[in-house]
């Protein structure tokens, strides 16, 4: 789905251009409400939803008309939340950005044209509108696969992060309340186990944001830097606390140890400078992609 949010951001003009020029072509939509919108689905094979809504306080004043069905529900619905995808100016016809439908729950955009003091909805697939425009070729089975595996791999990786989280508590009590004994150590591996158990949902959370559910509806580059900085920072973290422990660990046992220690330390110094040059490197890309 990102690769067609690419393709769509990439050729965001001419799509819209061909959609109202289109929409125009197929004369007045009030003209056509009483056939069920029946000219505008032939022209359009990738239009799924049909509505209209009061100029004056966007409440729906139709049914939902579908290719091959009309829903009453949703008659006399506030849709005042269009307003925030929908920029209506001077122009009769406008497109929103993508965004999932709450009718279809499919990646659509929504034309809305103004006639005789009323909004006409129009949802569009967007993958069907960049199949039929030619600019993305789709392969259903393979994408139901993908999808799925990536699901699959992330509530995995969820049941994981929360085995990890319940081992923490568990050994924190177990040291507190069983071997009635607390040491550096029954402090300090809880908190590196509820780190790991932090880094591995988020990371699952964003698999599933951006390949499963969609929440991200465009290929943004700087989100994706975020998250793997936000990832390797959670990781530092834990083997700071891991080299801290080990550290005060030799220092009561055997300072003869120490070296180790240091290298350790070392290791972690190494990560932290490899990830500020990584910042640093990353934020003067996307500065001179600005400029």
């Amino acid at each position: 789905m990102q690769e067609f949010m690419q393709t769509y951001k990439d050729n965001v003009d001419d799509i819209e251009n061909f959609l109202i020029e289109t929409i125009k072509n197929t004369g007045n939509l009030h003209n056509h409400q009483k056939d069920n919108f029946i000219t505008q689905f032939k022209a359009f094979p990738s239009l799924e939803l049909v509505y209209i809504c009061n100029k004056d306080d966007f409440t729906q004043n139709s049914p939902n008309i579908y290719r091959h069905e009309i829903s009453m529900l949703q008659v006399g619905s506030d849709r005042k939340y269009l307003l925030s995808k929908i920029k209506l100016s001077d122009k009769s016809i406008s497109v929103s950005a993508p965004y999932i439908s709450s009718a279809t729950g499919q990646t659509c955009i929504t034309v809305a044209k103004e006639e005789a003091g009323q909004i006409f909805l129009l949802d569009f697939d967007l993958v069907i509108l960049l199949q039929r425009l030619g600019l993305v070729n789709v392969h259903k089975q393979f994408n139901f696969i993908s999808k799925s595996f990536y699901m699959i791999t992330a509530n995995v990786m969820m049941l994981l992060a929360l085995f990890t989280v319940g081992y923490a508590l568990f050994d924190f009590f177990h040291s507190i309340f069983i071997k009635e004994y607390i040491s550096i150590e029954s402090i300090f591996k809880p908190v590196i186990a509820l780190t790991l158990g932090l880094a591995i949902f988020d990371l699952a959370k964003t698999i599933l944001e951006q390949e499963v559910i969609f929440k991200s509806y465009s290929k943004n580059g700087k989100a994706e830097y975020k998250v793997l900085i936000k990832f390797s920072i959670t990781i530092i973290i834990a083997l700071l606390i891991e080299s801290l422990m080990v550290v005060f660990k030799i220092a009561i046992a055997d300072y003869h140890q120490m070296i180790h220690a240091f290298y350790l330390v070392g290791g972690v110094s190494t990560l932290i400078i490899s990830l500020g040059l990584f910042i640093y490197f990353t934020k003067q890309s996307l500065i001179n992609k600005h400029l």
